[in-house]
């Protein structure tokens, strides 16, 4: 499948918002669009829309849906033991470095992905200068550098570690200026129509943040950290109005789930499973007027 791909669709950014587990129904997008030969030339992700935008980019539908569906039930997952041991709730070095490699559970089709001709955007946070950092197919030129950043872009404060690349530190890109949907780098890259899959609701605003004495103790090596958790509710809301008025103006498509019904920790297989079958159901409806905003004919 490496040989000769081509996308056809060249003026549009494919967006995927983070959410840690709520992306069990957003990855059905990432599906419904490669199985209707959607192929998009720019796609960015932050944190687990990160993973969307790896699966999405190396067309593969099955890694999509087991990333975020049956690979939950793998033992080696993760869980109060290895949260105690410092390796976080969500085990993340064994679920993005060891797993996609070859003969793996989730081996990625690099093959594919590196011979995609779209560009890649994959954001992360780094903690120790308080900087957004968006990382292109430039800088993953091998299978592990682009591994290494998806588990970078994917670590979640608190529920898992941080990740050293290089001399830099980084956490979840959510944390960013753009509060977990990564539209800023898709203006800053000069696009100026986007197709956003959120994972909130439409009417979702993010509350402020509470017990922030108690994250300025865990992460008082980093207090840039702090200081973005504190200010993430009013860049994601910021973020959300700019993307309502692109909206409004023809120049975004935004999937809102109709409904979330998991968090983003969840572990149960079968409410993971439940939430993909909703999002293949509203994505289905949702395609043809997909298909007219990005000029594609049937």
């Amino acid at each position: 499948m490496a040989e000769n791909l081509t996308n056809n669709v060249h003026d549009t950014a494919l967006i995927f918002e983070g959410g840690g587990m709520r992306a069990a129904l957003t990855s059905a997008v990432a599906i419904e669009l490669l199985n209707a030969g959607i192929y998009v030339d720019y796609v960015a992700g932050i944190s687990a829309g990160s993973s969307n935008a790896v699966n999405y980019a190396s067309r593969d539908p099955e890694r999509a849906r087991r990333t975020f569906v049956e690979f939950v039930g793998n033992p080696n997952m993760g869980g109060v033991k290895t949260f105690i041991q410092g390796r976080g709730y969500f085990n993340s070095e064994y679920i993005y470095e060891h797993t996609s490699l070859p003969h793996q559970e989730l081996p990625l089709d690099f093959a594919t992905f590196a011979a995609n001709p779209a560009q890649v955007r994959v954001g992360a946070f780094r903690c120790d200068t308080g900087e957004q950092v968006h990382w292109g197919k430039e800088d993953f030129p091998e299978l592990r550098d682009l591994l290494v950043r998806v588990r970078a872009s994917c670590s979640m404060p608190v529920l898992m570690p941080t990740v050293t690349i290089d001399d830099g530190v980084y956490l979840d890109g959510a944390l960013g200026p753009a509060g977990g949907i990564p539209l800023d780098v898709a203006i800053a890259d000069g696009y100026e129509k986007f197709l956003v899959i959120a994972t909130k609701p439409r009417d979702y605003w993010r509350p402020p943040m509470k017990y922030t004495r108690a994250l300025g103790r865990i992460f008082r090596k980093y207090p840039a950290v702090v200081d973005a958790l504190i200010e993430r509710p009013g860049n994601y809301n910021r973020t959300k109005e700019q993307l309502l008025e692109l909206e409004r103006e023809g120049k975004a498509m935004v999937f809102f789930p109709e409904v979330m019904p998991v968090e983003n920790s969840e572990r149960d297989v079968a409410k993971l499973a439940a939430a993909h079958q909703l999002g293949l159901d509203q994505a289905a409806r949702e395609l043809p007027a997909w298909r007219e905003f990005l000029n594609i004919v049937d």
